[in-house]
C-alpha cells in the first residue's frame, strides 16, 4: 500500500517537506463540466445573463483561484505559477460548459491542486452568474486529465 505523504508517523496531518527535491518544470491540466437546461445554455451563448459575460468572468475567477490554491487547501504548498490558462467551451451536447485549466510552474512540487482549483472555482462562478436562470445546474466530473514533471512522471487520465 502506498504511504500517505500528508500524515506523519502518528497519523497526524502535516505539510510535506519538499526542500530536498529538485526544481523541475511541472504542468497539470484539469477539466470539469457545468451541465444545464438548454434554455440556460442559450442565454449564456447569447450573452443575455443579467450579471454579465459568464464565460469571461468565470475564466478570470479560475485564474485567480489557481493563484490562491494554497490559501484554500490547508496542506497545499504556495507556488510561483509561471502560467495559468482557463478555457470555457460551450458544448451543446451536454448542454453546458466544459472547463479546462492548465497550470505551470518550475519548482519542487506539482500544480495539480492549482489546476483543479481553477476548474472548480470557474464552475462555481458559472453557477453563481446563471443561478437566476436555473438553480438545477450540475457541476460534475472535475478531474485531473494530465500531469507532467516531478518524481512520478507523466500521467494521462483522459
Amino acid at each position: 500500500m502506498t504511504k500517505l505523504t500528508h500524515l506523519d508517523e502518528h497519523g497526524r496531518a502535516r505539510m510535506v517537506d519538499v526542500g530536498a527535491k529538485p526544481d523541475t518544470e511541472r504542468i497539470a491540466i484539469a477539466r470539469g463540466e457545468v451541465c444545464m437546461k438548454k434554455e440556460t445554455f442559450d442565454l449564456i451563448r447569447a450573452g443575455q445573463i443579467k450579471k454579465g459575460d459568464v464565460l469571461t468572468v468565470a475564466q478570470i475567477a479560475g485564474i485567480s483561484a489557481a493563484k490562491r490554491a494554497s490559501e484554500l487547501i490547508p496542506l497545499c504548498h504556495p507556488l510561483f505559477l509561471s502560467k495559468v490558462d482557463v478555457d470555457l467551451a460551450l458544448d451543446e451536447s451536454l448542454p453546458g460548459i466544459i472547463i479546462t485549466a492548465a497550470a505551470k510552474t518550475n519548482g519542487k512540487t506539482g500544480v495539480e491542486m492549482e489546476a483543479l482549483t481553477a476548474v472548480s472555482v470557474a464552475a462555481l462562478t458559472v453557477y453563481d452568474m446563471a443561478k437566476a436562470a436555473e438553480k438545477t445546474m450540475r457541476i460534475q466530473n472535475i478531474r485531473l486529465v494530465e500531469k507532467h514533471g516531478g518524481q512520478s512522471g507523466d500521467i494521462i487520465n483522459e
